[in-house]
């Protein structure tokens, strides 16, 4: 099993960062400060923005269910709030056709066939 981070070893990473700073800005500390893979890899994994504020970070950080537990209701809710664990985009999840659909488009043989 992958070894996975906490938002505390997010912000560890980040003690050097003037703010306020891009993501690559954060990712280059985190480099610096000689972050583990997960700790790098939850960074990419933050919007394009600019952050005023650590505060600002781990809000925009996304975890692995299972590390959540470390998270109070409050910073659960915020996450929950912008969008949840990474996942599919909505252009990538695979949509069925209604049944419907696919049964007006079937052929069938069954009356009168030939």
């Amino acid at each position: 099993m992958a070894a996975h981070t906490t938002i505390q070893e997010v912000l560890a990473a980040l003690g050097d960062v003037d703010f306020p700073a891009g993501k690559d800005d954060l990712l280059a500390a985190a480099r610096a400060a000689g972050a583990s893979e997960e700790v790098r890899k939850a960074l990419r994994g933050i919007p394009p923005d600019e952050y005023a504020n650590r505060d600002e970070v781990a809000r925009s950080v996304r975890l692995d269910p299972a590390d959540e537990q470390g998270l109070d209701a409050a910073q659960r809710a915020e996450q929950a709030r912008h969008g949840g664990r990474q996942g599919l985009g909505q252009g990538e999840v695979d949509v069925r056709e209604p049944v419907i659909e696919e049964e007006l488009q079937r052929p069938t043989g069954r009356f009168g066939g030939a």
